[in-house]
This record gives C-alpha cells, structure tokens and sequence, in this order.
C-alpha cells in the first residue's frame, strides 16, 4: 500500500541545513492503522506531509497504491491525492460554510454534480454521526463535532489512504476517545488504511495495529503496538510505555522502596493477552519465602489484545529472590530488574 524507502528531507535555513526526515525506510500495510509516534520535532509531521506530495523528499522513493510519487508529474500527483486524505489538529474547517457545505467542498472542486453532492453529504453526515447538524455552521459545534466535520469532508472523495496529523490532541480524553472510536468503525466498515501521527502513547495503544517511533528524524524502533508494549527497546520507546504503564505517584514509590530496602530488587512483570489472566503472584508468595511488596500494576487493552504491568519490591535472601525471577520467566512473563540508581 505505502512504501517509503532511503526517504530524507532537509531545510535549507540562514542557521544552516535542518535534516528532518533522515533515511527513513517504512512499509504500511493495506487495511491498517498503522501509527507514527515521536515528540516536538521528531520529524513526523514533516514525514506525513511526504506522504500525500504536501513535500518533496531530498532523496528516496515514496509508492502509494503503487504509484511512485516523488518523480510524477503535478497533474499525476494531484490525481494521487485524491486518494490520499487529511485530517488535522485544528480542524482546518471553512467558518463560513455549514456543516454539508463543508462536506461538500471537496466534491465541488472534483466537479462531481450537485444531486450525487447532496447524496454523498448525507452519507458522510450519517457515517460521522452528526445527524441533524447540517446546517450548522463550525461555530455552533464542540470540537468533537468540528473534527468529525473534517473526518466527514476527508471522506468525500472516497479515499484509500487517511493521514490523520495530531487528529485529537487538541481534544479532551473522552472526545479523543470517541473520536478514536469512529476511526476504528471507519477502518473497519470502509477497509481504509490510516497512517495516524501522535505524541501520545495513549492513542497508539487504543487504535494501532503497529507503530514506528521517530526521534531526530529517525525511525529508531518499529513493530506490532504489543510487541513494542511488551518489549521496548530504544530509551524513548521506554519513555512512552511508561505513559500508558506507569505514573508518578507509582515512581515516588519505586524511590521510597529503594531508600527502606536497599537490598531488596524492584522488578517489573510484563504480561501479555492471557498471561494477564494468570495468578502469578499467588504462586510466586506460595512457593518462595519472600517479602512482596505490590509498588503499582496497570492493565491496557491494545487492538491486539490486552497488555499488563506490575510492579514488585521483593526483599529476602538473594538466590531466592533469583530463583523467584527464574520461576516468573519460566512462566513466559518477560521481567525487568529496575536498576537501583
């Protein structure tokens, strides 16, 4: 569906050449929701704008429903992004037209008649739920509302592709979650391939089916969103995780343990789809003589199934505590000493 191979951007500015996407290699399958995550200059935005032709890449090739975009020409390009749609932070809604003139625009500049306009904006209207609210002007809408105004109006054209640029990050968490709900509904009814940029682990969890994490204009670790939750490898991989498993309060715990038990070791426990059914803890107090100490436990559901963390303080001798550690692998519980520095 979408290929990007040797892709890199830089920007020529007084201060000097900005490298912003720096050889990024990705493939998205069809059908997806594949999520792209990283902080404040990353490189991700910039990556999404390369996505649709918004931005020409230095070097490297771009393939979108097979067609190679970083050499056609502008008539080709224009032709591809009528496939290939956008939905953003702020809405980007015309304040002057309604709700269905709004749905409507990019109908009008495809020239596509007025009945099949009207008939298509009901659709769209329907499909969004905002039944009734056509005649709305953006103003009279929540922000919810607005963004499924622009979720409606990048559906018109019919497209294949929906790049989704930080889609509700302007958004309280229970309207982000609605609004996550009907990309969900979307991707499934429509069979569309979303490609959905984020800096928080949050949404990646509840709608990806795999992520890649950009830093420094780098796609420094990518996979399947329950292989990186259970596993993460790259410092600011780690960084994210701990968004969704961990919070402060259950930091302040981990370093209040380590002052009382010196000796002792934190462990974090990593369970993954039934894994976070099974009484490990039951059988790790029943069969070793240990001090156990619940420091803080999560459980999150990912599009690929449910992923779970727990946190123990365990003091007592040495080799039971590793024999105890040993046990819990055998398990196919992936655990994580937390270093005591």
């Amino acid at each position: 569906m979408i290929s990007l191979k040797d892709i890199s951007k830089k920007f020529s500015t007084k201060q000097g050449t900005i490298v912003a996407v720096d050889n990024v290699n990705l493939t998205i399958k069809q059908g997806e929701i594949f999520g792209i995550i990283g902080y404040s200059g990353a490189g991700k935005s910039t990556l999404i704008r390369l996505l649709n032709g918004l931005e020409k890449p230095t070097s490297g090739q771009i393939v979108v429903n097979d067609k190679e975009i970083t050499s056609i020409t502008e008539d080709k390009l224009r032709q591809v992004r009528q496939k290939v749609s956008m939905i953003f932070q702020h809405f980007n809604l015309l304040w002057s037209r309604t709700v269905a003139e709004n749905i409507a625009f990019p109908l009008e500049i495809a020239g596509v008649p007025k009945e099949q306009r009207a008939t298509r904006v009901k659709e769209l209207i329907e499909l969004v739920g905002l039944e009734g609210r056509g005649d709305y002007y953006p103003s009279q809408l929540s922000g919810g509302q607005k963004q499924r105004v622009g979720i409606a109006r990048a559906l018109a054209n019919r497209p294949e592709v929906l790049l989704c640029d930080e889609a509700t990050s302007a958004l309280d968490p229970e309207t982000t979650d609605s609004i996550l709900d009907l990309l969900i509904s979307i991707n499934e009814r429509l069979g569309l391939t979303i490609v959905l940029i984020t800096h928080e682990m949050q949404v990646i969890q509840k709608i990806c089916n795999r992520v890649a994490v950009m830093e420094n204009g780098q796609v420094v670790e990518e996979g399947d969103v329950l292989e990186v939750f259970q596993n993460p490898k790259q410092p600011i991989t780690k960084r994210f995780v701990s968004q969704v498993s961990e919070n402060a309060q259950a930091q302040q715990t981990i370093q209040n343990l380590r002052e009382l038990y010196p000796n002792g070791k934190l462990i974090k426990l990593v369970f993954v789809g039934d894994q976070t059914e099974q009484p490990i803890l039951s059988r790790l107090i029943k069969q070793f003589d240990l001090e156990v100490n619940i420091v803080q436990g999560n459980v999150s559901h990912t599009k690929s199934g449910a992923y779970g963390t727990l946190i123990l303080q365990i003091d007592g001798d040495a080799l039971a505590i590793d024999k105890a550690i040993l046990f819990i692998n055998e398990q196919k519980v992936h655990t994580e000493v937390i270093n005591n520095d």
